[in-house]
């Protein structure tokens, strides 16, 4: 039983009892139906003085709630959070990138910082209060950026080094290596050399920002990463970080995938005067009219659903075809057109419209000169192009299938870039210095290279636990620390799961 307090059409409420029973309700008693609130408090107490009557047990479990809870013996700050120590730490030690720090002290906090980013990620500051609240220890903040001023790029390139030898280990060898780049705003008004307000991924336009390229191997397993001025062109940053890569590790030229973005003259002249073979996105609508017109006519579909055309005798294109392509090209095509039929309607477009922006190169100006209509005509010779995507490469030992194969498997990267971002929170930057910054990106990079190997573990041991719920389950394992080791406390079916499959 319980006491309800219904409000009426007329303003007034009645207090009445309610008894619940096999999940349904029924009016016991109507106590009184007032509109003051001091009528109103009168009778709430009038109406607890009854239900007791009514229901004296319902009043003898409340005082037997309220009872001393049985203490066993064991304090609080004896018992901490073990599960990130014990898992995201193994792995660490696994990799080796611990190894490359030498003071203890530094090891554990170079650690902690990187397992914050997984399990707690937000500003270094976020750092201290978990440490407080989940492993009873105290660290100063001073400490922390102390810290960040001494991974300097000597140790990035240790870091790199021990992560690519990880990675190779991996995956049986690098001969296949992804690019591609994203944008990082900073919580900050000011530019400088490095953070330059410039095209942002994120949406971000008044903000400074740096551009993160970011090299992987096959299936997203991290190999390297630079830093470049926030209003740098994208395409740019392509070249220097593939030959400091190769350079650096001393290893045989690999395959080089990347988008359609990267896509230039001068990339292209520059990767095949230093011997590097690639397979690049092409831009199938922006070629010459000669290449569109041998793409429209191979009428490519679901049973000939590639073709290739040959540049040179050292470049071709595979043309493809995908049935799924092309209804979103179609949906999406078709769509724009009918806002744009809209915006004619209501007038709003003028002169300005006039550009080869997005779907506006469809518009045309009428022969006299006022009006603005849709070219129908351009518009039903890109249905021509729904479900084809074109790839350029200078590499003839592979066959169309591989080459699609391997641009297929950039979305790895963009993956990469989508758990740095939201799981990892790797922006927005909160740091000024150009060095705390590298340093920032090293932490996120490392913790990126762990996450990376956990899921590893969980794809190829058929663990069907979600990763958010994976992390969730080792954040609330927890154990008792006494002289450096972990008694732990007795661990959930899916705990255990987990834990066995690095122990």
């Amino acid at each position: 039983m319980f006491i309800r307090k219904r409000k009426n059409p007329s303003g007034s409420i009645s207090i009445q009892i309610i008894d619940k029973s096999n999940g349904k309700y029924k009016v016991v008693e109507t106590i009184a139906c007032v509109k003051d609130k001091k009528e109103l408090e009168f009778y709430i107490a009038k109406a607890e003085s009854r239900l007791k009557q009514l229901n004296p047990n319902l009043f003898d479990a409340v005082e037997f709630n309220e009872k001393k809870h049985r203490f066993i013996g064991i304090k609080n700050k004896e018992i901490s959070v073990v599960g990130p120590d014990i898992i995201f730490g193994y792995i660490m030690e696994y990799i080796g990138c611990d190894k490359i720090l030498k003071k203890l002290k530094e090891k554990e906090l170079f650690k902690q910082l990187v397992l914050s980013r997984i399990i707690d990620p937000g500003s270094k500051l976020n750092l201290i209060d978990y440490l407080y609240i989940y492993k009873h220890q105290n660290l100063d903040k001073n400490e922390i950026y102390r810290f960040l001023d001494t991974l300097s790029l000597n140790l990035k390139d240790k870091i790199e080094q021990c992560i690519f030898e990880y990675t190779s280990m991996v995956t049986g060898g690098i001969r296949v290596s992804f690019y591609d780049v994203t944008t990082l705003y900073f919580e900050a008004s000011s530019e400088d050399d490095l953070r330059k307000v410039g095209f942002s991924k994120d949406g971000k336009f008044t903000k400074p920002q740096i551009i993160l390229g970011l090299l992987t191997s096959l299936e997203g397993y991290p190999l390297g990463f630079e830093i470049h001025e926030g209003n740098c062109y994208e395409g740019k940053t392509f070249i220097p970080m593939l030959e400091k890569f190769q350079k650096k590790f001393n290893i045989e030229k690999p395959i080089v995938v990347a988008d359609s973005g990267l896509l230039s003259e001068a990339n292209i002249l520059e990767l095949e005067k230093l011997n590097y073979r690639y397979i690049l996105g092409a831009r199938i609508k922006s070629s010459s009219s000669e290449i569109k017109n041998k793409i429209v006519s191979l009428n490519l579909n679901d049973e000939k659903n590639n073709e290739t055309i040959y540049f040179s005798k050292n470049q071709k294109m595979i043309v493809s075809y995908s049935q799924q392509r092309a209804k979103k090209d179609r949906y999406t095509r078709t769509k724009n057109y009918e806002k744009l039929k809209i915006k004619i309607k209501s007038g709003n477009l003028t002169k300005a419209h006039l550009n080869n922006k997005g779907y506006n190169k469809y518009l045309v100006l009428s022969d006299s000169q006022t009006t603005i209509s849709i070219d129908e005509d351009k518009y039903n010779y890109d249905s021509s192009f729904d479900g084809l995507k074109g790839f350029v490469t200078n590499d003839f030992s592979l066959n169309p299938t591989q080459i699609i194969e391997h641009y297929t498997n950039l979305w790895h990267i963009e993956r990469a870039f989508r758990i740095s971002k939201t799981d990892l929170k790797i922006r927005p930057i909160y740091h000024r210095l150009e060095h705390r910054i590298y340093s920032h990106i090293l932490i996120s990079f490392v913790a990126y290279t762990v996450y990376k190997e956990f899921d590893r573990k969980l794809k190829i041991n058929n663990i069907s636990i979600k990763r958010k719920n994976a992390i969730g389950f080792i954040k609330s394992m927890y154990g008792i620390v006494h002289d450096n080791e972990i008694s732990l406390l007795e661990l959930s079916p899916e705990q255990e799961q987990i834990y066995k499959l690095f122990y």
